[in-house]
């Protein structure tokens, strides 16, 4: 029989060991501290966003509203046939998008008798 011997090509000893930790930060944060730097952080975010969003835009004249028609739905009407009975030339999806702006429409569902706020003139 044969006996193998293996002995440790490095061993560390005590001063590698301190070496190793030393270069570690002395500040370590627990629970509480890291809730506190995260609130801070957040605070700190929202005072920017309060200042930062406070500048006025608008002016001390007041504007003009477009001019507008009322018109009636009738049986059998879309949003689409409106449009573009309004719309001599151009596109007709921006009139529609302007309808459903000024009466704040969700969808374009119409109902027989529904009153819309349609622009008078469409270029």
């Amino acid at each position: 029989m044969s006996t193998i011997t293996v002995s440790p090509a490095f061993a560390p000893t005590r001063s590698s060991r301190t070496a190793r930790t030393s270069s570690r930060s002395s500040v370590r944060l627990t629970r509480r501290g890291r809730v506190v730097v995260l609130l801070a952080s957040l605070a700190l975010v929202l005072m920017a966003g309060f200042f930062l969003g406070s500048v006025a835009v608008g002016t001390n004249e007041a504007g003009q509203a477009p001019a507008t028609e009322i018109v009636m739905v009738e049986p059998g009407q879309s949003l689409w046939s409106i449009a573009s009975d309004l719309t001599d030339s151009g596109d007709v999806r921006t009139t529609m998008r302007e309808i459903e702006r000024l009466n704040a429409l969700d969808t374009v569902a119409l109902s027989a008798g529904q009153k819309l706020r349609v622009p008078v003139s469409v270029d």
